[in-house]
């Protein structure tokens, strides 16, 4: 690049240069291109998972049926659009695994694969009239709180529109998490996440590395482990795995469910009741989790006969304290011929070769990362400007919190779904997303009863809420088993898990308390300038 030249000064003294007058009538000017008007919807819902439809449904269903469903990519389906790796299912059985007022009597197995789950999204959008409301291509890149006007700015990769309400369903599986290697962008080979799988490339008779070992990577390694040329699974820490008691659904059972809802509502109220009956020994007696331990053992024990692997794969923490993993194939494909598993974290990428954390190294083909997702520094709080211009990302600086699991401070008309401490260690995700979308809809409404135009948290009530939650959480197993998950942020503070049962949170969601809530309420109508005040309760 050539060296700038610095420009002269001009003289202290010139004479004034002569100019010949200008015929204005005679300039033709471009006339200005009309402003395009910004459209106004009552709520704007961000992500078109099961979050994103489920409130579709119950905005209709409420006679809300002035909103949009922003999607950044070209269909629905949420996680279960971007996940199509190779096995991906669910670990919840399907018939709790689904929307209350939304039951599926073809289920094909227990615990249905991806396709199947996605289908089932993609008919809840038609069965439900949410077609007209789906934006797709559509990439919320800033969400700004317009004090003036008491409603939301949301701007987007594909235009604007302000909103009374906002509902966040974005979910915290939808960014993925790849660490930040030495040489990872010079290895020749092919790299990609586990949630952006390249089904262009073939990895048959390739060497291929695995990253991870949670709850993708244990459907992964089966699913391939059989094809490639040798696989390499980097271990950081292993995880405990129970049997998966996986089986076709029987043409019988269809049939029943289908011709008699009832007894498809009984197969789910069974599941949901197992499962509560369990909540107690994750979050208050973690010691009853001791026989569960053993199960998981005699099942390690019994596909794996080498001691040195059994070693390796054997966990120093109790059962719960990560995420417990469902396969009857894991434990085989790590034991396999091709297979090598590295008691290791990656360190760095020397050209092709993978450098482990334990100084070995290794040739590979091709690297997948099962490192999981940015779960407890949710990659939309960087996009929000609540209160006086301030970032959710930094209200969140210290961890995130909300009340409810549902609203934040600083943030009026702001709704997650799935939102902080809303997460499930052994239940159906769905049943607490149900939970908020009746918050989401009462809060709603009962602004529309009263006639206020928004609502907040007071301080008061979130910090009481988040306190009481972290003092519950301290005797978890998710706190007391001696482990490090992805439920923990970098202080070791659990922002992703709640510590109680489901029905509690239904409780706890059943209504809004306007005890809890600053109220905003217009002062001068739509369209003008005005001021908003705060309105005692």
């Amino acid at each position: 690049m050539a060296p700038r030249t610095k420009k002269s000064p001009a003289p202290a003294e010139t004479a004034p240069a002569e100019t010949a007058p200008v015929e204005t009538a005679s300039v033709e000017t471009a006339p200005a291109e009309p402003q395009q008007p910004v459209p106004h919807v009552r709520v704007a819902v961000i992500g078109s998972g099961f979050g994103g439809l489920g409130a579709g449904v119950r905005l209709r269903r409420a006679g809300i049926t002035d909103f949009v469903i922003l999607e950044r990519a070209g269909s629905v389906g949420g996680t279960w659009r971007d996940n199509s790796y190779p096995g991906c299912a669910c670990d919840v059985p399907s018939h709790l695994y689904s929307f209350s007022f939304a039951p599926n009597p073809e289920w094909p197995r227990v615990f249905s694969g991806q396709p199947d789950i996605r289908a089932y999204l993609e008919r809840i959008a038609d069965t439900f009239g949410l077609r007209p409301h789906l934006r797709f291509g559509t990439e919320v890149r800033e969400l700004r709180w317009d004090e003036e006007r008491t409603r939301w700015h949301v701007t987007t990769s594909a235009g604007s529109w302000t909103a009374d309400a906002v509902v966040s369903a974005a979910g915290p599986l939808a960014e993925p998490q790849i660490p930040d290697l030495p040489g990872l962008d010079a290895f020749p080979g092919k790299v990609f996440h586990s949630s952006r799988w390249d089904h262009d490339y073939d990895l048959a008779g390739k060497r291929v590395a695995v990253v991870g070992t949670g709850a993708s990577a244990i459907q992964i390694i089966p699913a391939v482990q059989p094809t490639v040329r040798s696989l390499t699974v980097f271990q950081r820490t292993p995880a405990w795995v129970l049997p998966r008691a996986d089986r076709e659904v029987t043409g019988v059972e269809k049939w029943l469910h289908g011709k008699l809802p009832p007894t498809g509502l009984l197969r789910r109220a069974g599941l949901f009741a197992i499962r509560e009956l369990q909540v107690d020994a994750f979050v208050r007696r973690p010691q009853l989790l001791a026989l569960v331990q053993q199960v998981a053992l005699r099942h390690m024990h019994r596909a794996v006969a080498d001691p040195a692997l059994r070693a390796k794969l054997t966990p120093d923490y109790r059962i719960g304290c990560k995420r417990i993993l469902l396969s009857n194939t894991y434990y085989p494909a790590l034991a396999a011929p091709n297979t090598e598993v590295v008691a290791a974290g990656l360190r760095e990428l020397r050209g092709s070769t993978l450098v482990a954390a334990d100084g070995s190294e290794h040739e590979v083909d091709a690297v997948v990362f099962g490192t999981g997702f940015h779960t407890t520094d949710l990659p939309i709080a960087e996009r929000v400007y609540g209160v006086g211009g301030m970032a959710l990302a930094e209200a969140w600086k210290d961890g995130m919190e909300a009340l409810r699991g549902s609203t934040v401070r600083g943030f009026p008309n702001l709704f997650f779904v799935i939102g902080p401490n809303t997460g499930l260690g052994n239940n159906s995700m769905i049943l607490m997303i149900e939970s908020q979308l009746n918050y989401l809809i009462d809060a709603l409404t009962t602004l529309d009863s009263i006639g206020a135009t928004a609502m907040q948290p007071t301080e008061r009530a979130q910090r009481q809420w988040n306190l009481e939650l972290q003092h519950r959480m301290s005797r978890t197993v998710w706190t007391t088993g001696g482990c490090r998950s992805w439920y923990l942020d970098e202080d070791g503070k659990n922002t992703v898990l709640w510590p109680a049962s489901t029905s509690a949170f239904r409780r706890a969601t059943r209504h809004v308390d306007l005890a809890e809530y600053e109220l905003l309420k217009r002062t001068a109508p739509l369209g003008d300038a005005r001021d908003t005040e705060v309105v005692p309760v």
